[in-house]
């Protein structure tokens, strides 16, 4: 697996090595040693969550206030235009974000640690996602940033008219919501 380390300090985009032949491929898609000393700390996973998702569908920008989780993403199928942004005050990279496409082609998977909010838009007619997290989900800490918010300036795919649930639909501003210290 290639970690690479992306603008932001502390998100990894991974790229694991594939192997093909004349019936499919293999690959490693998680290694908790390699993980380990690569990401520089040892993570606890406890839940993987599976998502479906049509074309336009745009999930977040998810985050927990407390019991915030860490992320590991992959798409298995189609492709996603995956975002996190960074939500800690005291950053110096506070309310900026990374876009990276996801899909069951490159195989990319991101890393995204606590402090950050994430989203993604699918790409594709079907997509299906994938991703591990270091806590629990907690309905009384998920808190939600509008995926739109112009003081953050994601660089959404111009041609979209995203489907969001109603939660993302009515999120907070960046500037009204509860960040990390």
């Amino acid at each position: 697996m290639k970690y690479i380390s992306l603008n932001i300090p502390d998100v990894y985009l991974m790229e694991p090595k594939v192997h093909y032949d004349e019936r499919g491929f293999f690959y490693e898609s998680f290694n908790q040693k390699d993980f380990a000393q690569n990401i520089g700390r040892k993570i606890n996973f406890v839940q993987d969550n599976h998502s479906k998702s049509s074309k336009n569908v745009l999930r977040g920008l998810h985050y927990q206030i407390q019991k915030s989780q860490t992320k590991l993403i992959r798409v298995i199928q189609g492709s996603v235009l995956d975002v996190a942004v960074d939500i800690r005050k005291s950053s110096p990279t506070f309310g900026q974000y990374i876009t990276e496409e996801l899909s069951s082609e490159n195989k990319k998977q991101l890393w995204i640690p606590e402090g950050f909010a994430h989203g993604c838009l699918a790409l594709s007619e079907k997509v299906e996602l994938l991703y591990k997290t270091t806590e629990f989900w907690e309905p009384n800490f998920e808190r939600i940033i509008r995926w739109n918010d112009p003081d953050i300036g994601i660089n959404w795919p111009n041609h979209i008219e995203p489907v969001l649930s109603k939660k993302d639909l009515f999120s907070k501003l960046l500037v009204d919501a509860e960040v990390f210290i």
